[in-house]
């Protein structure tokens, strides 16, 4: 069996280091992947024609000259361009939701008013392309707020402002001064919800529903969950938040109703579907966002405890023959993102990684790097000694298992601790939430 993911990230790694471990697979394209996928067994990197996500064509040119037998989409933006629709047109299987679904991330306008719809559980919201409207919205709801860019913003477009001040300065950044450009040309502004935030993925094959293992993720750049909102700096896997009560009322209030309405529309939800939560005080679920994908760097940890294959689930889910469960490793796993100098603001490239643990170990199983924003160099003898460099704003994730979330964490701090490059900022205190319980 020949697989193509797309994508770069953390993600595809894990999503590709998954699929590898199957029998039945002999080849893993990563397109283009990273430093990472180019070193995992049974996986190489491809350049293909053509790196816009619009431009369906290449892909499609890729998959039928190499015998393909499925696409995993990783990231947002070809969803939200329709790869999927065109793959499918092509007669080539692809795991992931159509163009129409996937605005559920695509467009915050669209998925509220999906929400609000079909009766969704989320926060009460007002949508703006004005600036002295919005600003006026804010002044009279006061802080703290939180604003949105509607569009896709590679996971920034989200600044929970603390004071009407902070708000302003937000929408000038999106609206006036075009900071995240057509993305943010709207934006909407939500209430501020109180609670503990948890990630819950699921599997949907149009109609029948598997949900992963759930997960919480971590916003902030900083310990104590403070400065800015980033794409995540870490996660852990299960999230004790989601409790069996809390799990029934999601697949009943929240994941149900969008498979139910999709369907209802003449378009079934096919694909991951991520609902960001926040869970109050009552244990009463409201959906924060959504995303068309599997969340990152949530797949790491969920993907460090999957027990059943994933491609024997994809397979099952393009026949529209998902189970309704899978297996799980009991252990919780836990994965720490290091990022670059200036993250979230900005990016650093090029900066030489020291310290990586080697690749396809007997390790891999309870302590894995997955690369992200990373590539090899390009001097010939920097190349063969595979030296690895920064390539973006999150580098890696260093993902463990342990019989518990607090060995979890030291043991991905251990191996966190020995890698270094210039600027590398992590944070220590991932999982915190559920450490707290576990000494409770």
């Amino acid at each position: 069996m020949n697989i193509l993911v797309i994508g770069s990230g953390g993600r595809e790694h894990a999503l590709a280091w998954q699929c590898a471990k199957d029998e039945n697979v002999e080849n893993i394209y990563v397109a283009p992947g990273n430093a990472g996928t180019a070193l995992e067994l049974k996986c190489q990197n491809v350049v293909l024609a053509s790196t816009d996500a619009n431009d369906h064509s290449a892909v499609i040119e890729f998959c039928q000259n190499n015998a393909i037998d499925m696409v995993i989409v990783g990231p947002e933006a070809p969803l939200v361009t329709g790869i999927v629709d065109a793959c499918r047109e092509a007669g080539i299987k692809a795991w992931g939701p159509t163009a129409y679904c996937a605005q559920l991330e695509g467009s915050k306008t669209f998925a509220k008013e999906f929400m609000e719809k079909n009766n969704i559980p989320t926060a009460a919201y007002q949508g703006f392309t004005d600036a002295t409207a919005a600003k006026a919205y804010i002044d009279e709801q006061g802080a703290p707020i939180v604003i949105k860019a509607d569009g896709l913003a590679a996971g920034k477009g989200v600044i929970v402002a603390e004071t009407i001040e902070q708000a302003h300065e937000a929408i000038d950044d999106m609206l006036a001064d075009n900071k995240f450009g057509d993305a943010g040309s709207r934006v909407v502004i939500e209430q501020f919800l109180q609670g503990e935030e948890a990630s819950f993925i699921c599997m949907i094959d149009g109609d029948n529903i598997l949900p992963m293992a759930t997960s919480q993720d971590h916003k902030r750049a900083f310990e104590g969950d403070t400065g800015p909102n980033t794409g995540g700096m870490g996660a852990y896997s299960p999230a004790p938040v989601v409790t069996q009560e809390v799990h029934d009322k999601v697949m009943k209030q929240v994941i149900q109703p969008v498979v139910d309405a999709m369907k209802d529309a003449g378009h079934p939800y096919t694909g991951f579907l991520y609902a960001g939560l926040m869970i109050d005080q009552s244990g009463d679920p409201y959906v924060i966002e959504f995303n068309c994908r599997f969340g990152d760097p949530e797949t790491q940890p969920i993907l460090m405890r999957l027990k059943s294959s994933m491609v024997n689930l994809v397979a099952q889910g393009l026949e529209g023959q998902l189970p309704n469960e899978a297996k799980w490793d009991t252990r919780p796993a836990l994965g720490i993102v290091v990022a670059s100098k200036g993250y979230p603001e900005t990016s650093s490239k090029g900066d030489l990684i020291a310290g990586l643990p080697e690749l396809n170990t007997e390790d891999d199983n309870t302590v894995k790097v997955f690369h992200a924003g990373t590539a090899f160099s390009n001097s010939d003898e920097a190349a063969a000694k595979k030296e690895v460099l920064t390539n973006g704003g999150r580098v890696l994730c260093v993902t463990a298992l342990a019989d518990t979330i607090s060995d979890a964490q030291q043991a991905a701090l251990a191996v966190t601790g020995a890698i270094s490059f210039d600027g590398a900022q992590y944070r220590r205190d991932i999982g915190h939430h559920a450490i707290t319980r576990e000494n409770a």
